[in-house]
């Protein structure tokens, strides 16, 4: 027990405690070279699963660009010693959460019925809340639907759609992520056939 030998285990690095009004837009790197110098039977325990790189933000700050990785950010089983961490520092860009409200836009792919036409198209909720990092919040972008198929309609029909954020640094503040989109469908008087149905 007395030889002490020595490995070096590669790790995610967590951060946390990131300040509630904030967020990580950027990261150098997303796992750290831990070297551990313990003895034989307790670094035969010293695995991924065993260790933790755990990073604390709490007074970070929008200025502050590089955090310095050093023993105390590693937590270990007793008895193992760190001798090194690499890298010695993380480049983390940090940025204030903005909430935003957008516009949803129905997507509508496909032709109805011949004989029919599409009156109007409603979604609901007609607009949603949004958050993310300041510089990826922009009022003039709109939330989309996921497609909807309306291929051969030939009356009024609801679709369950997702909605579809146009970042993805982006998330939906509520608890919806769907929306509906309401096809309306009528006859298209203007060929003569009105809703007269197809023949097969």
């Amino acid at each position: 027990d007395k030889i002490l030998s020595e490995k070096t285990v590669t790790v995610p690095l967590e951060v946390r405690d990131i300040p509630d009004n904030m967020e990580i837009v950027e990261r150098s790197v997303a796992t750290v070279d831990v070297t551990v110098r313990a003895p034989s039977r307790i670094l035969d325990q010293i695995t991924p699963s065993t260790l933790a790189a755990r990073l604390d933000l709490e007074r970070a700050t929008v200025y502050q660009l590089e955090y310095p990785l050093n023993k105390s950010i590693i937590s270990l089983p007793l008895g193992a010693d760190v001798i090194e961490v690499r890298p010695s520092k993380v480049q983390i860009k940090l940025e204030l959460t903005k909430e935003a409200t957008l516009d949803v836009h129905p997507s509508v792919r496909g032709k109805v019925a011949p004989g029919f036409r599409i009156a109007k198209i409603d979604v609901d909720p007609k607009e949603v809340s949004v958050s993310g990092p300041e510089s990826k919040v922009r009022t003039k972008d709109a939330v989309t639907t996921a497609p909807v198929d309306i291929t051969d309609l030939d009356r009024t029909k609801e679709f369950e759609v997702d909605l579809i954020l146009p970042r993805p640094e982006l998330r939906i503040v509520s608890a919806q992520t769907s929306a509906i989109v309401t096809v309306t469908v009528e006859a298209d008087r203007g060929n003569g056939r009105g809703g007269a149905p197809r023949k097969k």
